[in-house]
């Protein structure tokens, strides 16, 4: 049985980052936190690229362009959807994470879905840090994953 192990080494690897700037404040705790994160893992800072777009809902196209480019060894997603009085978080939530999939399925370069979608600022505010964090591990070991595929 050939077994694949977890490989959270960053070094060397070129990431992409797409962060939604609507719900501003979260998502910088989510920047920071995944900053961080991969710069710990063994990312080089300069080997991070921050794209911004307006919502979640620009957030495939973007990152679909960065798959496209075949600079970057994996690529994350951030943002967060608030829960409002209208369908209208459902529509966002869907079709954003769907956006998101299909990126990866689509392009072969892993994409970490840091996008919350929560019902209030109060558990985007408790989840930032973590899911950022996370985000930044799920982008570095999927790539290694692929590599050693």
């Amino acid at each position: 049985m050939i077994n694949i192990e977890k490989n959270l080494n960053g070094k060397g690897m070129q990431i992409g980052i797409v962060l939604s700037r609507f719900n501003s404040n979260i998502g910088d705790g989510l920047l920071a936190a995944c900053r961080n994160r991969l710069i710990e893992l063994g990312v080089n800072s300069g080997d991070i690229t921050v794209a911004t777009v307006p919502g979640a809902l620009e957030t495939p196209l973007i990152l679909q362009h960065m798959a496209l480019s075949e600079q970057y060894d994996a690529l994350i997603a951030l943002g967060a959807i608030i829960r409002g009085e209208t369908y209208h978080f459902e529509v966002v939530s869907n079709e954003s994470a769907r956006g998101i999939s299909e990126v990866q399925l689509n392009t072969g370069i892993p994409v970490a879905n840091a996008v919350l979608t929560t019902e209030d600022d109060d558990q985007a505010l408790a989840r930032m840090h973590i899911k950022g964090a996370e985000a930044a591990e799920v982008a570095i070991e999927m790539s290694n994953l692929i590599k050693a595929l």
